[in-house]
């Protein structure tokens, strides 16, 4: 799916066309040219700003000048010593994503029909960055739930020193599509998304024919055994469903599948187990991690992916109903082990959990590589990062490591967590092999360990993330979805290449 795209107006190595237009002119420096920024403030300012311009030292620099608004960005100045390894610094790209994404509000505010962008310098992960950051901000949800255009700039773009490589312009825009596509699914009302009109939504995205689609109903569902899935959305008025699209590139690929799987509870009242109003507002989120996954499917097919890649969603409402699970319940799934059911709204690992068992348990040259999960698994990983940072838990440090340095890259950041295997005594049950909840501490940990017993011991990672933005920032233009992780699964997919 393709969302209507600002980058498409962009206007490639051309002046603006209209001298009438309302016009704003964006530089922005890729190294610390002192003669470069006097010549521009020299060029657009009014006599009694020059002085004062002469002597800014921020990194953006903003007036209204004799030809109207500009903004001159210079390159960042970086910690001399960052700690964490670097793991949590903020990337060129990342910055430059969100400084750009933040001008989209100024051009709004001073009424732009039309920008001149020039780069001047500028190297390929900055004006990725910032290219993404546009494509990012121009999303509206309302205006395309309401299928309402907005009225956005013609931005004329230069480059100095070098030419602008309009591939770059593809790239940052599937990139930031794939974003939008998961933030506009987030985003969607519960009465108007469900497991069904989520399998609909992927089956209007006119994937390639290297993609296949396979929808396993509930039907299929019991015959493959899979009672934890079947549990948690037996009790809602449209079913579960576990959707597989499969992506074989057309050019033979040394490369082996990388299977990703994501929890689609489209929405969760907790169950019989229910939750409070206050916890519940923002339940329609909870398919998060579904729809970062099929954001990673609709980037995979736009850029033509060299590898095969597996996309599993899980899909499934936790409702109330005579026909919901209860507590005590004990529940069969695909892999044969049987899970005494403490809390309902312990619901996604269920749902991850036997639809990580399709994954694992392909054979051949459809055996994937490494596994990686997503979901908006527990308010306790929040709890300890926040909500910006996702928890990852990996049973291999490889992946692990390329999953956090690939988060640095994207500015989409993750935390690797401990699998400390002590803890997962508080799942035991005397009724069942395990049971799917625990104690109140460690919660983000047993449930990485209640999922990592159904990965057969392949390569795994689990991203415990909260896909929510509760307040504009950056390049993220209102509260809503924000399309974590899915700019970090593209930046580790690609290094894969």
């Amino acid at each position: 799916m393709r969302f209507k795209s600002w980058l498409d107006s962009f206007v490639v190595g051309k002046e603006p066309k209209s001298k009438s237009a309302s016009t704003g002119y964006v530089y922005f420096l890729g190294t610390a040219d002192k003669n470069k920024f006097l010549s521009l403030t020299e060029e657009h300012s009014l006599n009694w700003q020059l002085a004062d311009l002469k002597k800014n030292e921020r990194d953006m620099v903003f007036f209204v000048g004799v030809k109207g608004p500009v903004w001159i960005i210079r390159p960042r100045k970086k910690a001399d010593s960052p700690q964490h390894q670097g793991l949590l610094e903020e990337s060129d790209y990342a910055f430059c994503r969100d400084l750009f994404g933040g001008l989209w509000g100024h051009f709004k505010a001073h009424s732009l029909e039309q920008v001149r962008l020039e780069y001047v310098g500028t190297e390929f992960e900055q004006e990725l960055g910032s290219l993404v950051g546009f494509e990012m901000s121009a999303y509206s949800f309302r205006s395309v739930f309401e299928e309402k255009p907005q009225n956005l700039p013609t931005v004329y773009v230069q480059k100095s020193l070098g030419d602008f490589d309009k591939s770059t312009l593809a790239q940052a825009q599937a990139r930031a599509n794939a974003v939008n596509v998961a933030r506009h699914l987030v985003n969607l009302p519960p009465n108007e998304l469900n497991p069904k009109t989520f399998v609909d939504f992927a089956k209007k995205m006119e994937l390639p024919t290297t993609m296949k689609i396979a929808v396993w109903d509930q039907a299929r569902l019991k015959k493959e055994k899979m009672g934890l899935l079947l549990a948690v959305g037996g009790g809602a008025e449209f079913g579960p469903y576990l959707l597989h699209i499969r992506y074989r590139p057309t050019k033979k690929s040394s490369l082996k599948p990388i299977a990703l799987v994501g929890k689609g509870i489209t929405f969760d009242t907790g169950g019989l187990d229910i939750k409070p109003s206050s916890a519940m507002r923002l339940m329609k989120k909870d398919m998060g991690g579904a729809a970062s996954i099929l954001a990673m499917a609709s980037w995979v097919a736009e850029i033509k992916y060299p590898g095969p890649v597996d996309f599993y969603i899980a899909l499934a409402e936790n409702s109330v109903d005579a026909k919901s699970f209860r507590p005590s319940d004990i529940c069969v799934a695909r892999n044969g082990m049987s899970v005494e059911i403490d809390n309902t709204d312990a619901e996604g690992r269920l749902v991850l959990a036997d639809a990580l068992d399709v994954a694992v348990t392909q054979k051949g040259a459809d055996e994937p590589e490494a596994v990686i999960n997503v979901a908006t698994l527990t308010g306790a990983i929040k709890v300890g990062l926040g909500v910006d940072i996702a928890g990852l838990f990996s049973n291999d440090d490889e992946l692990a490591d390329s999953l956090n340095t690939a988060g640095v890259r994207a500015g989409d950041l993750n935390w690797r967590m401990p699998l400390f295997g002590k803890y997962f005594g508080d799942l035991s049950s005397p009724f069942a092999d395990f049971k799917n909840s625990g104690g109140g501490f460690g919660g983000a940990i047993t449930a990485a360990l209640f999922l990592q017993k159904f990965v057969r011991n392949k390569k795994w990672a689990h991203l415990d993330v909260y896909a929510w933005t509760d307040k504009a920032q950056g390049a993220l233009g209102a509260q809503g979805g924000n399309g974590q992780p899915v700019q970090a699964l593209i930046e580790y997919l690609e290094s894969r290449i």
